[in-house]
């Protein structure tokens, strides 16, 4: 049985509601009708990873990590072989605070985003680079120019800029200048992703809808994925610029529907497929997350000799995206009265705030500071 950190810090009611007045108004929700779920790839097996919450494809299989675990031995950087056995791992030299996501560079740097932050209450976030070769990751300490945010996805842009996705509002932050260890560099806001309603079906209704979980870059850097518990959002890059494409551009959708918790995605090597795995630490005993893979709404860039097996594609649409969010509150004023099908959307997503709460009550975050 999992252990519990009965001093851990919970998600409170007030935050919960909070990222509820942050959920943007649906505009043109995406039906999805029947949507496929994914292909199993492989089940991982290994007691340690019960919590993955960031994950990459690699020529030889995956690099995973887990959330902030109280286990040590889940606070390791995982390799994984292509059936999904561990190979290797790699600690940290210090203890993370709460690892959410993981991207690896074009150099085969992996880089692992220490930004979980559930209460709002971290002076820091950071990130762990290790090196091709190297024996542990290096950290890399950076500061946010308001206050503390709730963040589980980033992506790197072209030139090898780490980029955060806020969790509810989808602010995009960025360091202001070039990363260095043992100093913190401030995060300047760059932007905020907008994405499409859906009406895909997932544990979490209306927030898990909205509430963006990871992120991947495709091999060649032309496409980038952020995912929420129940979709995938394609979006196009141009030159790199990864924030251009978040910031204006429109996504494809491909549902993900029902995933215990899905927090991680990745691209697989040959840029055809999404690959996803859930959280199943809550699940019935014994339960063990697999690797599902799902085909790329993008444009294919892959070989025409890749594997095709499987469910086919579920259904995936080029959608507009959605109005500013309620937390850009003097724009809403000024533009009036949102429509109602907005205020419909807020008043659901009260009713399922206590659920919610109990759901991702689990989620304890405990150690220092990333």
């Amino acid at each position: 049985m999992r252990r519990r950190d009965p001093t851990a810090r919970r998600l409170s009611a007030g935050a919960a509601v909070a990222a509820v007045l942050a959920l943007p108004a649906p505009s043109g929700a995406v039906a999805a009708p029947t949507p496929a779920p994914g292909a199993p790839v492989c089940r991982i097996r290994d007691d340690r990873l019960t919590e993955i919450s960031g994950m990459a494809a690699t020529d030889d299989g995956y690099v995973v990590v887990n959330d902030g675990a109280d286990d040590a031995a889940r606070r390791r950087i995982f390799f994984l072989a292509a059936d999904c056995a561990v190979t290797r791992t790699v600690s940290y030299p210090s203890r993370p605070r709460d690892t959410e996501d993981l991207a690896v560079g074009a150099d085969g740097t992996v880089w692992v985003a220490d930004i979980g932050d559930n209460d709002r209450s971290r002076q820091t976030v950071a990130v762990w680079k290790l090196a091709p070769g190297a024996a542990r990751p290096v950290l890399y300490r950076m500061a946010y120019p308001d206050r503390p945010h709730d963040a589980e996805a980033m992506l790197l842009t072209g030139d090898g800029r780490p980029v955060i996705v806020s969790k509810y509002s989808g602010v995009l932050y960025a360091p202001s200048t070039a990363l260095r260890p043992g100093a913190t560099v401030p995060l300047a806001e760059v932007g905020q992703v907008r994405l499409p309603g859906t009406t895909t079906s997932n544990p979490f209704s209306v927030l898990g809808r909205t509430a963006v979980t990871g992120a991947a870059t495709a091999p060649g850097g032309e496409r980038v994925v952020l995912r929420t518990y129940a979709d995938a959002f394609e979006f196009d890059v141009t030159g790199g610029d990864v924030i251009a494409a978040l910031t204006g551009g429109t996504p494809r959708v491909t549902p993900l529907p029902d995933e215990p918790q899905g927090e991680s995605i990745t691209y697989s090597r040959d840029g055809r497929f999404l690959l996803t795995v859930s959280e199943t630490a809550d699940q019935p005993p014994g339960t063990r997350p697999s690797i599902l893979r799902y085909p790329a709404a993008g444009p294919s860039t892959g070989s025409p000799t890749a594997p095709t097996t499987g469910p086919t594609s579920a259904p995936t649409t080029p959608v507009p995206t959605a109005p500013a969010r309620a937390d850009r509150v003097a724009g809403d004023q000024a533009g009036g009265v949102r429509p109602m099908v907005a205020a419909g959307a807020v008043g659901l997503g009260l009713l399922v705030v206590g659920l919610l709460v109990l759901a991702w009550s689990r989620r304890s975050r405990s150690g220092r500071p990333g």
